[in-house]
């Protein structure tokens, strides 16, 4: 099983990997994060993002659907932002969050790596 540092580093092994965190969406407290920079404060992404899921999980409540979010994708001009809730007791209330190039990255295999990585992932 991968630990949150572990999960973070494949994350960024995924081709077009800019920034990855693993957040809690309760508070907006990014619990861990890897790579970004100068160009990419992933701590504020992170945080920002979490008022996306927020957003899409009151959406799903309202129209009474009995769904659960597998992934969320924003589309930008240059990047690709994929926002995945953790399933399992010990990610309860977390999400990863994956900023990728848009010009080096492939989509589907992003989402399937970053599938797998949530999948393996173990928090205690």
């Amino acid at each position: 099983m991968a630990e949150m540092d572990v999960a973070l580093k494949d994350a960024l092994q995924v081709d077009g990997a800019i920034a990855a965190a693993i957040v809690d969406y309760t508070s907006g407290m990014a619990l861990g994060t890897a790579g970004g920079g100068r160009d990419f404060d992933i701590a504020t992404a992170a945080a920002a993002n979490t008022e996306v899921l927020r957003a899409k999980l009151r959406t799903i409540d309202l129209l009474g659907l009995r769904e659960t979010i597998d992934d969320i994708l924003v589309t930008l001009g240059s990047q690709y932002h994929l926002i995945r809730p953790v399933k399992g007791s010990s990610g309860e209330g977390l999400f990863m969050y994956l900023a990728l190039n848009r010009d080096r990255a492939n989509l589907a295999m992003a989402r399937h790596r970053l599938r797998l990585i949530e999948r393996a992932l173990e928090l205690s």
